[in-house]
């Protein structure tokens, strides 16, 4: 990995230094789609001074030459994405997490709604908000909720 981040980089006249290529694959190699802060601490255990900065313009120069997007949500920190592959990304409004969703069907549509508008798409995003598995699992079903709920009016009426 390292030799194609150094290829990437120089090959469009960027230094390859060692904090730049730490950067660059903690942002390439992380699928939970992170924040600057999490690279930013993820490099700073193995390069102890590297410079909140200098994350922030590697992340830009990554994004500058294709190799990561930038994902802004509403409310929330903006995450990075190394799959740029067409895909849709899965969005917990719970605990945040962002999962990759393969599906061929993806650039099925972006090229058919393309065509139909008579539209040159030049890039496109795919978010579905919902509730992850796992925060299902944690937490009690609507249906308990309300049960609850209703147990507690009937108590207070009594």
């Amino acid at each position: 990995m390292d030799a194609s981040i150094i290829r990437g980089l120089r090959g469009r006249r960027y230094k390859a230094t060692p904090q730049r290529i730490a950067i660059s694959r903690s942002a390439l190699q992380n699928r939970n789609h992170p924040t600057i802060q999490m690279i930013y601490s993820e490099v700073k255990r193995s390069h102890p001074t590297v410079s909140l900065s200098t994350v922030y313009k590697t992340v830009k120069i990554l994004k500058r030459i294709g190799l990561i997007q930038e994902l802004n949500f509403p409310d929330a920190e903006t995450r990075y994405d190394s799959s740029i592959a067409p895909h849709i990304n899965l969005v917990c409004l719970n605990c945040g997490n962002i999962r990759d969703a393969k599906n061929a069907c993806v650039q099925d549509i972006v090229t058919q709604v393309s065509a139909d508008e008579n539209f040159a798409a030049k890039g496109h995003r795919f978010d579905i908000y919902g509730i992850c598995q796992t925060c299902r699992k944690a937490s009690p079903s609507n249906q308990e909720k309300k049960r609850a709920s209703h147990r507690e009016d009937l108590a207070t009426e009594t």
